[in-house]
């Protein structure tokens, strides 16, 4: 007779979580600055080509937060993970990473890139004050459908960190209570 507990249950879907995330070769990348540097200049150049508005959206922020690749997996019990840069001036000021956790109904992997705009001087430096900072209810975001420009509203035009959530790819279905951390590494 087969008697799954829920303890061994949790043991599995983490295993699992942590396998997936393994087999995404590019979800955790190198930690070497010129490579982070490299992938933050290409994925910010195929945001200002796919978004072109997002080249103003640049020049208005008082720094951005590009976070080349994100990788996340989950079945039940799920997580994320990438490595980025943050800019200010057009210039590497410090490097982050970002991990996510997530309980709920849901399945599968997916991977995706974003960029915050930090678009008040006190929402940056509030930011760079933290010593771990989590995305919450000042986050407007931005996003694009079905190939289309990107669209944001009034309220997102007034918030102080604009996220901008593209290149997605992979599958991942359910509800989910979420969160992500953002920290301050050294590479």
């Amino acid at each position: 007779m087969n008697n799954v507990t829920r303890r061994g249950f949790v043991l599995g879907s983490a295993a699992s979580v942590a396998l997936a995330l393994a087999g995404c070769a590019q979800g955790i990348g190198s930690s070497a600055p010129a490579e982070i540097d490299a992938r933050v200049d290409a994925t910010l150049s195929q945001l200002y080509s796919e978004y072109p508005q997002t080249r103003e959206l640049s020049s208005k922020a008082a720094g951005m937060l590009v976070m080349p690749l994100m990788t996340e997996a989950g079945l039940t019990i799920g997580g994320g993970y990438g490595r980025g840069a943050l800019r200010v001036g057009g210039v590497t000021v410090d490097y982050y990473s970002a991990t996510k956790a997530n309980v709920g109904l849901q399945i599968g992997a997916q991977q995706y890139s974003h960029v915050l705009f930090f678009m008040t001087p006190s929402a940056l430096a509030e930011f760079r004050r933290g010593d771990g900072w989590s995305a919450g209810a000042d986050v407007a975001y931005a996003f694009a459908s079905d190939g289309e420009t990107l669209r944001a509203d009034t309220t997102t035009a007034r918030s102080p960190v604009i996220a901008v959530i593209f290149n997605q790819a992979g599958l991942r279905v359910g509800a989910t209570v979420e969160g992500i951390k953002y920290s301050r590494i050294l590479p």
